[in-house]
């Protein structure tokens, strides 16, 4: 606990009230939880007191910016506040309300160990970045934790895997996404349109698949076995399967306190869809684009549901193309934040609605493609299974090469955050 709200300080140093709120918040679940088991009369009082909280603090740092920003342009003052989101926010705010709901619906017993419960919400290895843990998950090792000498070497090594998935492809590749957007959308032929998103696609994948992978190798070492949370999506065949596989906490935990709730596939199943991808999409950031990025996805998934699942089934070389087209411009929608640049990178990308595929440049995805080509295959790889078992047959066979393999990514991660190329996780912003 001790180490977990020292790691947390560190990132709050500037913003101790970010601490409070994390204490504060912790304090009132596992107040809230004992009640609710002891007096089962006024358990529902007490959980949308305690949810409430939760959710008036998180719309209180998440929103109130843009609110009071769109307020500012609506009457022409500046009235704008400026917030800086605690870290973590969305992923202790979530495990909270899934420790109240379960203890509501007795499905699990509230934690008598105020210190036990604090490292459930606070414990370092996915505070601030997920996955997102329910309390049934750990029960067992927060009471009984083994920290064994040889789960301790296979975390760290998962750890180093992770570390290099971030370090050594999520930051390369994804600086070609940058470098097109300070060039300018209007500027970029619809090659280098498609090699940018495409960047920006293996980024957010590799660097929140290599934080969740580093998550769970922390876990490892100090006897702790969190969920995965990616089952390489970019090989799914509908959007469906894509969002069962990718941030796969996540979207269990809206099927379960949610989806299921509102009435699931019994009643009302389109409706509570619409609803769940709205919430996914605020849920991601406070903007327009967001909650069209949600929106799009809600269409997309009915769409399969109803008419185009059962043809993708049929089809999977189709399928895999229609997803090779269709991640990318998701992603598109989520990453560009203004939603006129927006509607110009899809200009870019669809050139018959704009001024033809060629920039001012005629051949500039061609300069791009010679810098980045290497970052490209290691991303389409490492997009598979191949290479993970590729690694775990080496482990069989050889400890030593393992090592060997092992300590030469670390080195590498290390030396490039050395030289500065240590771009902060993308999903710290949300």
């Amino acid at each position: 606990m001790l180490g977990s709200f020292v790691f947390y300080s560190v990132g709050a140093v500037h913003h101790p009230e970010h601490c409070i709120l994390l204490i504060v918040s912790i304090l009132i679940d596992y107040t809230a939880g004992l009640l609710m088991e002891r007096s089962h009369t006024k358990s529902k009082i007490v959980l949308t007191a305690a949810v409430g909280f939760h959710l008036l603090s998180f719309i209180f740092f998440k929103y109130t910016p843009f609110v009071t920003g769109e307020a500012g342009k609506f009457f022409s003052a500046d009235v704008a506040l400026d917030l800086v989101m605690p870290i973590g926010i969305s992923f202790y705010t979530f495990q909270g309300i899934s420790y109240l709901a379960d203890i509501y619906r007795k499905k699990i017993h509230a934690e008598k160990s105020l210190l036990k419960f604090a490292v459930y919400i606070a414990m370092f290895e996915q505070l601030i970045a997920g996955p997102i843990v329910t309390y049934s998950k750990v029960e067992k090792e927060l009471h009984n934790r083994k920290i064994e000498w040889k789960a301790a070497v296979k975390g760290f090594g998962i750890f180093i895997l992770g570390l290099g998935l971030k370090v050594l492809l999520a930051n390369p590749i994804g600086r070609l996404f940058t470098e097109v957007g300070n060039i300018g959308y209007e500027s970029i032929s619809t090659p280098l349109a498609w090699m940018a998103i495409f960047a920006y696609s293996f980024q957010l994948y590799f660097d929140f698949f290599g934080y969740s992978i580093m998550a769970v190798g922390l876990g490892e070492m100090l006897g702790f076995h969190l969920p995965k949370n990616f089952d390489f999506p970019y090989l799914s065949r509908s959007m469906t399967e894509f969002w069962r596989r990718w941030h796969i906490t996540l979207g269990s935990w809206f099927r379960e306190y949610v989806y299921i709730p509102l009435g699931g596939n019994q009643t009302h199943p389109i409706r509570n869809l619409f609803l769940v991808w709205v919430f996914t999409g605020l849920w991601h950031g406070a903007s327009y684009t967001f909650l069209l990025w949600g929106l799009v996805l809600f269409l997309i998934i009915v769409l399969e549901k109803y008419f185009l699942g059962k043809k993708l089934k049929k089809a999977p070389v189709l399928a895999h193309v229609y997803m090779l087209v269709l991640i990318p411009l998701t992603w598109a929608i989520f990453a560009i934040d203004d939603l006129s640049q927006l509607g110009l990178f899809f200009t870019r990308l669809f050139p018959f609605f704009g001024e033809g595929p060629w920039s001012i440049f005629r051949y500039d995805y061609v300069k791009y493609l010679g810098q980045y080509w290497y970052f490209f295959i290691a991303a389409i790889l490492f997009s598979t299974k191949l290479p993970f078992l590729l690694l775990k047959r080496i482990a069989k066979k050889s400890k030593i090469v393992t090592g060997i393999l092992l300590f030469a990514i670390f080195i590498g991660s290390v030396y490039c955050m050395y030289r500065g190329l240590d771009d902060p996780f993308l999903y710290f912003r949300f």
